[in-house]
């Protein structure tokens, strides 16, 4: 696991735990097209620009890991796996949501 925050010796900052869960360049978006469903690999190349799949694989595993994806194998020859939302994951759409209305908020002010 990532660097933790302490906030005394013994103590982790809850909040600086969710955004070290989150931080990566592309978990956000992975999170933001898994509300829509299941989704395969390969569906996040037509969602997701730029992304390859060397970091895809490795944001996908980290969020498996943290507990917000699932992933299932759908078919073992060829393989073909989909992922998708916990209910921690689900619980952290509905706070990407309103961080999403508060940037709205942001951009009406500049």
């Amino acid at each position: 696991m990532k660097n933790k925050i302490r906030v005394t010796d013994n103590k982790i900052c809850p909040l600086e735990h969710a955004v070290n869960t989150i931080s990566g360049k592309w978990k956000i978006p992975i999170v933001w097209h898994l509300q829509q469903g299941r989704r395969r690999p390969s569906d996040f190349f037509y969602h997701i620009a730029d992304i390859n799949r060397r970091v895809l694989s490795r944001q996908l595993k980290e969020l498996e890991e943290s507990g917000l994806v699932t992933k299932i194998v759908v078919k073992l020859k060829p393989l073909e796996v989909e992922y998708h939302l916990t209910e921690t994951g689900d619980r952290l759409v509905k706070v990407l949501w309103q961080l999403n209305a508060w940037g709205e908020v942001l951009l009406e002010k500049e």
